[in-house]
């Protein structure tokens, strides 16, 4: 760790820049930014937000919130990926601790305190939290709940808690910023999992990133099916590609969805066929196929039952919607993006050496 993250005196602690890319978020933009301006961290700060081309007002809102308080910069996002948004104000701002925030997200008052002791303490190069989902609609409340499940996004621990430590990666990240330009910043051709990808760099050139559950961030989840069945989808297309390109340990449970797809594909076809067969007069084991969709069903219906049931009816009902749409849009995506022969990340390993 550099010398200037020795211990601070009683009176100076690390400057931080907050950097938020945005983009058509204008619902949420503003009590994100709130929350930034809320924290109860005494070090000097500045808020730096990219905004991509937005059509819903959004440009509009970041530059009256600007207007308001000169410590926020606005900086202008062409291309409007959130890669491209995070470095754009990444490299707009100059102090040594960043604080990564999404739109969505609204920070608890001692985030930031947290955070940085948490730094000073163990040298990590980011350390990070619990996404703490929650909806204010029905839907965004089923949504809120399977992301807090360990049936709908399989009970990683910056979803569901667990012990501090060393991690593999963290939810959003407050990160040293030394290490951070020595690890290359953000990839920008990586549209969804750059974080986990600039955490594996972190890790490769001996950095620690660490978790703890006391920073526990409020996320907002997205406000519709539609936007949840694309949101899923891209995530899965590149978690797919980033675990063909970056095997490691803990790999193996971004296989499980993808796997239940398939058993649960070829079940319906092979049942189709036996069915078909055995209308025609001519019995046919296939019809067993049946099983591995009736026992998805099933396993549906029993954590909708227990896990969404502790919200509203309308809630619940909605759970038993959003549970396979989680599951079949990120596995459809993972099985694309991990079979892909375009490769949008099959250079990343050796370009990746070349970094440092």
């Amino acid at each position: 760790m550099s010398e200037h993250f020795s211990a601070p005196s009683e009176t100076t602690l690390p400057g931080v820049s907050y950097v938020m890319p945005v983009l058509n978020d204008v619902t949420h933009v503003r009590a994100a930014v709130d929350s930034l301006l809320a924290q109860d961290y005494t070090g000097p700060f500045e808020v730096a937000i990219a905004v991509g081309p937005s059509i819903d007002g959004t440009n509009e809102l970041v530059a009256e919130l600007s207007a308001e308080d000169p410590r926020i910069r606005v900086i202008d996002n062409p291309v409007g990926s959130t890669p491209a948004g995070l470095n754009i104000a990444i490299r707009a701002t100059t102090l040594p601790i960043v604080v990564r925030v999404d739109a969505h997200s609204v920070l608890p008052p001692n985030y930031t305190s947290v955070a940085v002791e948490t730094i000073l303490r163990t040298g990590a190069a980011n350390v990070g939290g619990i996404m703490d989902a929650r909806g204010t609609t029905p839907f965004e409340q089923a949504v809120a709940r399977a992301y807090g499940s360990r049936v709908g996004l399989g009970g990683s621990p910056h979803h569901v808690g667990g012990t501090q430590g060393p991690a593999e990666t963290v939810y959003l990240g407050v990160f040293r910023r030394d290490a951070l330009e020595a690890a290359g910043l953000f990839d920008e051709r990586i549209k969804r999992g750059q974080d986990w990808e600039l955490n594996h760099r972190l890790a490769k050139g001996g950095e620690t990133v660490w978790f703890t559950p006391e920073m526990r961030v409020v996320y907002r989840p997205r406000p519709s099916l539609n936007r949840l069945i694309r949101q899923f989808f891209s995530t899965g297309l590149w978690r797919g590609e980033l675990s063909r390109t970056f095997p490691s340990r803990g790999i193996i449970r971004y296989f499980a969805p993808p796997l239940m797809v398939l058993v649960v594909t070829v079940g319906i076809i092979l049942g189709i066929i036996g069915t078909i067969e055995a209308a025609l007069g001519t019995p046919n084991p296939l019809v067993w196929g049946w099983i591995a969709p009736a026992g998805y069903v099933l396993l549906v219906l029993l954590a909708t039952l227990t896990v969404g049931s502790k919200d509203s009816p309308r809630a619940m009902a909605w759970f038993l919607i959003v549970i396979p749409c989680i599951h079949f849009c990120w596995g459809i995506g993972f099985i694309l993006g991990y079979l892909s022969l375009a490769g949008s990340t099959s250079a990343l390993k050796n370009e990746g050496k070349n970094r440092r």
